[in-house]
């Protein structure tokens, strides 16, 4: 690719005085016109060597943190646009030296021998590597700066649509942030009441598949026939990763909203033999695309079995969030709004059935949440027909659920035969429906 040839992304300079313009004009409305101009090209102008001072690693580690600090305020205290602007810039401002990757790959293809090849490939990393990934991990210093990296990735995956040429950074961004948050580097932790309220609000703003409507109803979903765990990161240690909601039971239930009801009895822990999972959440929008909840499932699967070794079903009672938009397409006369009627039960039961184990794009289930738990090595254990009489459960799967069984001697193989062959595992009770 010529790199010198290519156009600056996103105006990145200009939309940066811009952002530098209008932010001036915001937070300094008070200040007579002429003032306010000359606070704008300030900021931008301040922006602009910061960033150049970081590509020149000027000074030592305090004035790295403080300019890592004062970049970090300035990128926070841009809208949506500004911080496109910003990340563009960075972009262009942190390429690797053209000159040292034209070397080291003409190196590689010039090596004369294994030796040779080895030093060149070493190279050509180095100068590949170098520029924009010791730009983002200045940011580690900062006791905030792996969450502000974390929402930056979230920013760069939203703007990706619009703005393709930020792909670059999201690369880099991803190599630092997988290193990071390799599974060796994550606690997990059990939630309960009493853990800190700053987490428990978080457990609240970051629920995603049951909404918690309020704090009776998270002390419910932490009571004593309840489980919550969740990963951290030591340089986050009140921000959940992602968390996982468990009920404690005798069987399995065949609706979510037993499992919500905060007026229902708390459960016998004596007679509990089932774990279901009911609820997974990714805390955090910059993560999304990294691997954490596999690893999750089955480190409280090991907790769960140290801590209640009477418990010997593990599973889940899952939505199914594509079911209703491919029935539109697939029997559109299944589809219709409303709840479901009796006679419709044995049809959407097959349906469903079909949906899940041979609907597929790239020979890869179609349902997201049918592919994660899949993947990880679960079954597919059971339908359930009005589960989730909800609006969102009827809007998003006509009120079905579907149950992933983890049984521990059987995930790894089905794992492996779901990568090599696509191969779905189900009960046969589930097959039967086909």
């Amino acid at each position: 690719m010529n790199q010198e040839a290519t156009p600056e992304p996103l105006g990145a300079l200009d939309r940066l005085r811009g952002w530098g313009q209008r932010l001036a004009a915001a937070v300094r409305s008070g200040l007579a016109p002429g003032r306010a101009q000359r606070a704008a090209t300030g900021l931008a102008g301040e922006l602009e060597r910061l960033l150049a001072e970081s590509r020149a690693t000027r000074g030592g580690e305090r004035l790295a943190r403080e300019r890592a600090q004062r970049i970090a305020a300035l990128y926070r205290g841009a809208g949506a646009e500004e911080r496109a602007a910003i990340l563009g810039h960075i972009g262009r401002a942190f390429m690797p030296e053209r000159a040292a990757v034209d070397a080291a790959a003409a190196a590689m293809r010039e090596a004369a021998d294994d030796v040779a090849r080895g030093h060149a490939e070493a190279r050509l990393r180095i100068a590949l590597d170098a520029p924009r990934a010791k730009f983002f991990a200045q940011f580690n210093l900062l006791p905030e700066g792996v969450k502000f990296l974390v929402d930056l990735r979230a920013d760069l995956l939203a703007f990706l649509e619009h703005e393709p040429a930020l792909d670059v950074l999201r690369v880099e961004l991803d190599g630092l942030l997988e290193s990071w948050f390799d599974p060796g580097f994550l606690e997990l932790r059990r939630i309960t009441w009493q853990s800190p309220a700053l987490v428990l609000e978080k457990l609240i703003a970051y629920e995603a598949v049951h909404r918690i409507e309020s704090w009776d109803d998270l002390k419910n979903r932490l009571d004593r026939d309840r489980r919550c765990y969740a990963f951290f990161h030591p340089r986050m240690p009140n921000e959940p990763l992602i968390f996982v909601e468990i009920a404690l039971a005798k069987g399995l239930p065949g609706s979510v909203h037993v499992l919500l009801d905060e007026q229902a009895p708390i459960g016998e822990l004596r007679g509990a033999d089932t774990a279901v999972f009911y609820s997974i959440s990714n805390a955090q929008k910059g993560l999304r695309g990294i691997s954490l909840g596999n690893l999750l499932l089955k480190r409280v699967i090991a907790d769960l079995q140290k801590d209640l070794p009477r418990l010997k079903t593990f599973c889940t009672l899952s939505p199914i969030p594509g079911f209703r938009r491919w029935l539109e397409r697939a029997a559109p006369d299944m589809a219709r709004d409303g709840a479901p009627g009796e006679a419709q039960r044995e049809p959407l039961l097959k349906a469903c059935a079909r949906y899940l184990v041979r609907e597929k794009s790239g020979g890869l289930p179609v349902d997201p949440v049918a592919h994660f738990h899949l993947n990880n090595g679960a079954s597919i254990d059971r339908i359930f027909w009005m589960a989730d009489a909800s609006e969102r459960g009827l809007a998003q799967s006509r009120g079905m659920m579907a149950s992933y069984r983890y049984d521990l001697d059987e995930v790894d193989r089905n794992h492996e035969e779901f990568l090599g062959s696509g191969r779905v595992a189900a009960a046969k009770r589930v097959l039967r429906l086909l």
